[in-house]
């Protein structure tokens, strides 16, 4: 037998004191990493997911592929990525709702979104945009609620799927305003904007980077952004409180998560990327031309955030009486 030389000897020592998932963290990536977004493509979570795909795959020199996911309000896709193996090679860009409004909407899931998942980085946060077909008679908040109120039942209003803040962003309207106007919830924003340009429904708050080159095609009527002050991207339009809601407010983020049990050096590695991402100029201009403003953060302040949606969007489904089983 060879005699063990002190060199060897500290390195299996060293080897030793390593805990599985330093160990597995030291390794990590060494293959693609798959980033599902939870809705049809087109969207403003799969707008963001791709342009994070983008930059992580730099940053991480794996390829970061997007996998689409849509279904049942974004949960198809986070229960997928919930029930994923914890060594973050699969990872879920988590919109707000998913974490703030999910809970209070569905009462028979099979997961628990702040549970069986763990919070990464806040990647950015944006405003919805209250938008109508053309051919709808309303050129402002006013006109539209008056037109409402003359047909009760009659308008429809579209959204990405129940429980998304686009969704509760109309139940909002209806009920600050007192209106009847029916909810048409669909796999995400993309075939939710193809059917209102088409006309099979008259309105909808969407997240403003989907909606936002429709817009400026005049494909589209926008008449109000739903945040606390006028958007960046859009600063000729009215807030919805500047257009007679006063106290109207609703606002979504969008993060990447990971299936509870992911190593901390793993999600510490995957936080300090997504933190370059939000710093890189390229990321930066290419997100804010759409109308997201970057946030970034810790795993912490994740968590507080989604605390704070709790907060926010609870008494709105509770006042709306929706639920989804």
């Amino acid at each position: 037998m060879k005699k063990l030389t002190r060199r060897t000897l500290l390195t299996g020592l060293a080897l030793a004191a390593l805990t599985p998932g330093a160990a597995m963290a030291q390794a990590f990536p060494n293959k693609p990493i798959r980033l599902v977004v939870p809705y049809a493509a087109g969207g403003a979570t799969d707008i963001i997911g791709r342009a994070a795909a983008a930059e992580l795959s730099k940053t991480l020199g794996v390829p970061v592929t997007v996998d689409n996911r849509p279904g049942a309000g974004g949960n198809v896709g986070a229960e997928m990525v919930a029930r994923s193996a914890p060594d973050g090679y699969t990872m879920l860009v988590s919109p707000s709702s998913l974490h703030g409004i999910t809970p209070f909407l569905y009462s028979k899931l099979s997961y628990d979104p702040n549970k069986d998942l763990v919070p990464v980085i806040v990647l950015a946060g944006l405003a919805n945009v209250l938008v109508v077909n053309p051919a709808v008679k309303a050129n402002s908040v006013a006109e539209l609620i008056a037109l409402a109120k003359s047909q009760p039942g009659k308008l429809t209003y579209a959204s990405s799927g129940n429980g998304s803040t686009i969704h509760l962003s109309g139940e909002m309207f209806k009920q600050m305003a007192g209106l009847d106007i029916v909810h048409v919830p669909y796999k995400g924003s993309g075939p939710a904007l193809t059917d209102l340009i088409g006309g099979q429904v008259h309105l909808m708050f969407d997240n403003i980077p989907s909606a936002i080159n429709q817009i400026r095609a005049g494909k589209l009527r926008a008449l109000a952004t739903t945040g606390p002050k006028r958007s960046p991207a859009l600063p000729d339009l009215p807030t919805m409180a500047e257009a007679g809601l006063a106290g109207y407010e609703a606002t979504a983020w969008f993060g990447l998560s990971l299936p509870a049990g992911t190593p901390r050096e793993i999600v510490a590695r995957l936080n300090a990327e997504g933190m370059k991402a939000t710093r890189a100029p390229d990321f930066i201009r290419r997100v804010n031309e759409q109308g997201y403003e970057m946030v970034g953060g810790t795993p912490e302040q994740m968590t507080a955030s989604i605390q704070d949606e709790l907060k926010r969007w609870g008494p709105v489904v509770k006042a709306s009486g929706a639920k989804v089983d």
